[in-house]
């Protein structure tokens, strides 16, 4: 979703973004070993992030809400979601705007684009750290994510490789009632399984494509 907004993702730079190795700058080993290193790849994405807008496929997931109760579970860390008007957004891997106590995980700060250096500290003095879930770490809201599923009427899952655990276990959960779509220009894996309905596009042009239709389906039933 946000690739279409000019943020890059890990996959689809070969492992690297903007010339830095995912697992020097993504994992708990890398901020042990050089956390200045951590700390400017995260203001770098930060600073990106900040500058990007939302795309037509974040503003049409917003406008969903208009009609259906709408839960958007994310693995993207910038806050286009909600700047697009979407207010029920669940982060599985953080957001790059807080940070947090390397030592106490509820210790959290809201910070916006600016940036974070060593020395600076949380209230328990402890070095701040980014508020976004590394690999190697647990996922927080997983098992809140994994309770919403189940019970959705429709779910729709948008430009994702599905390589990601535990996150791409979540359409596990879908019961097999729900009207299920995959927003992707290429042929994800989905395909092979029954009930799924493919708009094979990008998210910027797909997302709207497949809201008009749920928009139209609720107005068709209300005339």
């Amino acid at each position: 979703m946000s690739a279409d907004s000019g943020l890059a993702t890990f996959r689809d730079s070969g492992g690297l973004w903007e010339g830095y190795d995912v697992y020097e700058v993504a994992t708990p080993d890398g901020w042990a070993k050089d956390p200045e290193k951590v700390l400017e790849f995260y203001n770098l994405r930060r600073k990106q992030a900040a500058k990007a807008k939302p795309n037509e496929g974040h503003i049409a997931l917003a406008r969903l809400e208009e009609y259906y109760d709408v839960t958007i579970i994310t693995q993207n860390v910038d806050n286009l979601h909600e700047r697009a008007g979407s207010s029920n957004v669940m982060h599985l891997h953080g957001e790059l705007s807080k940070v947090r106590s390397e030592k106490n995980e509820s210790l959290i700060y809201e910070i916006g684009d600016k940036p974070i250096e060593l020395g600076d500290t949380a209230d328990d003095g402890a070095q701040l750290r980014p508020q976004v879930v590394w690999f190697g770490e647990m996922v927080p809201a997983i098992e809140k994510a994994a309770s919403v599923v189940p019970n959705a009427d429709i779910l729709i899952v948008i430009g994702t490789s599905l390589a990601v655990y535990p996150a791409a276990g979540l359409i596990e959960y879908a019961s097999s009632e729900s009207d299920k779509f995959v927003i992707d220009p290429r042929n994800p894996h989905l395909l092979s399984m029954d009930s799924w309905i493919h708009f094979p596009e990008k998210a910027a042009s797909g997302t709207p494509k497949l809201a008009e239709d749920l928009i139209k389906k609720i107005e068709n039933d209300i005339s």
